[in-house]
Parts: structure tokens; sequence; C-alpha cells
């Protein structure tokens, strides 16, 4: 995710990183070149029956409206995704405190707590469809192999509590309020994986991409005897707008990827870590910092 101060007028002109310009440059150069063809031919060759520009900006108005629909709706993914994860960091911090009025036993509460630790790290490469990396095996190791990694985590702590109860060293209520808590923790971790197996349909996908391509493609026979030679410049600009929102709810449909522009994951991982470290008995980590405005 970008993090960085307010930037100015120059910065936001020319800043690169979390701009989707790179991605879609090609497709702009393409659709540049096309129009520079057509004007040249116009100008030089045969003159083109042009349509004007009245249906073109009915059909950008429309365009517009449909990309800005589809946008609204990956953004709702992102945010969601957002308030799902600020959601598991108060259940843990909730947790851990539970842990200390609730269970007098230090090792009962040591090996639940670095649970949810493993637990909240697990979730964490599962939503990123990778392998578990080194900062989930210092919590837990053994989980690892698991049909599903954050799932057996949550059991073991479920089967903690069970254990701490049976053994006298947990008390009813104690056993309710931390059963809740785990509710509350699995209904978020659910939350998160439907926003990762879900996307958006493809149709809209297909459909914005075609659209916004064969209207760039055709713009500059509504502006040619308009604009003339300029015209190969405001299709670069329209090109820009449709591609670069095109790209922009691509990014945001996938809140847990590892893009710029994803959420931080390692950095709320690590925010977890720094409110169970007391609870532990252990130095609490530093906050993750932006890495050339990003966090990761």
């Amino acid at each position: 995710m970008i993090v960085r101060d307010e930037p100015g007028l120059w910065a936001l002109t020319f800043a690169m990183r979390g701009s989707v310009l790179p991605k879609i440059l090609p497709r702009i150069a393409v659709v540049t070149g096309i129009s520079i063809a057509l004007v040249w031919f116009d100008h030089s060759i045969w003159p083109i029956h042009l349509a004007g520009a009245a249906p073109f900006a009915v059909f950008g108005v429309a365009l517009s409206l449909f990309l800005g629909f589809r946008n609204n709706a990956a953004y709702d993914r992102w945010w969601e995704a957002r308030k799902l994860w600020g959601q598991l960091i108060a259940d843990c911090r909730a947790y851990a405190r539970e842990l200390d009025v609730f269970v007098a036993e230090v090792s009962h509460r040591h090996t639940m707590l670095r649970l949810a630790g493993g637990f909240i790290h697990l979730h964490r490469v599962n939503l990123r469809g990778i392998s578990p990396d080194g900062t989930a095996r210092i919590w837990v190791d053994d989980l690892l192999d698991a049909p599903h990694p954050p799932c057996a985590a949550l059991n073991a702590i479920a089967h903690s509590l069970r254990d701490a109860q049976k053994n006298g060293a947990l008390d009813g209520f104690g056993a309710k309020a931390l059963s809740e808590r785990l509710a509350s923790m699995a209904l978020a971790q659910a939350g998160c994986e439907r926003i990762a197996t879900t996307p958006l349909p493809f149709v809209y996908s297909l459909l914005v991409h075609r659209t916004s391509l064969l209207y760039c493609l055709l713009v500059p026979l509504g502006v040619m005897n308009i604009a003339g030679w300029m015209t190969p410049v405001f299709v670069a600009v329209i090109a820009y707008v449709f591609f670069g929102l095109a790209a922009v709810t691509e990014e945001l449909e996938r809140p847990f990827g590892s893009t710029v522009n994803s959420l931080p994951l390692d950095a709320m991982c690590r925010v977890v870590e720094i409110a169970l470290a007391p609870h532990l008995g252990e130095a609490a980590p530093k906050r993750m910092q932006p890495v050339a405005h990003v966090l990761s």
C-alpha cells in the first residue's frame, strides 16, 4: 500500500510508484499510433468519412458511468477487506487481554497466544496464496501441513481452551467469552476468504476492456475534423483515463495481492505481534516502515 505525505503538484504529475501507467502504456501507445496513422491517411492519402463527435460523446458518458460503477464495486471490496483485518487486529488484542483475565496458568496462556500469532500469519499467507514463510514458522511450525492451516490454528486454540477448562484452569464464563472471541475471529477470516475467492464477474472485465479499446480506436473518427494533428494527443489522454480506470479496478478487486496498492498484510500482522508481545513477556518488535513509500 502506498503511504506518503500529501505530494505536491510535481510529485503528483510525475510519480510512478503506485501508478498504473507502466502497465497500460503499451495499450496507450498502440491506440495513439493507430490514431496517428488515421490522421496521416486522412490528410495525405484519402479523406475519411468522419462520424462527428456527438455519438462518441454519448458513448463516452455511458462508458464512464460503467467504469465508475465497476471501480466503486472494486473499492468496496478493498475497503471491506481492510475493515475485516481491522476487526481481526482488535479481536487479537482483546483475546490477549481476556487470556490474562481468565487463564491463570502461564504455560496455557503462552500456548494460546502463540497459536493466535500463528493464525494471523497463516491467514495472511493463505489469502496471498503463498507458502508459509519464516515468520509464520516462528509462531507455529506443526500446523503447516494441515489441509487449511489457519483453521487448524483456531482449532488448536479451541482444543487448548477445552483442556484448560477440563483441568480447572479456566471457568465456564471465561470459556464462553474466549469461545465467542474465537467465533468473531473465524467470522472475519471467512469474510476475507470470501473476498479472496470470489472476484468480480469476469463478464464485467471483458466488457470494460472490449468497449474501452473499441472506443479509443474509433474516437479519432469523431475528433479529426476538429482536432486535426492534435487528435493523437486527445486519444492518448482518453486512453489513459479509460485504460487506467480499468487497471485500477483490477488491482483494487484483489486487496490481498502483492501489488503496491494491495493491503499491507505484513504490516498488520506486525501490529498483532506488537500487541501479543507484552502478554508473552517478550520485547515488542518495531512497527514496519514504508520502503520507497510502499508498506507491504
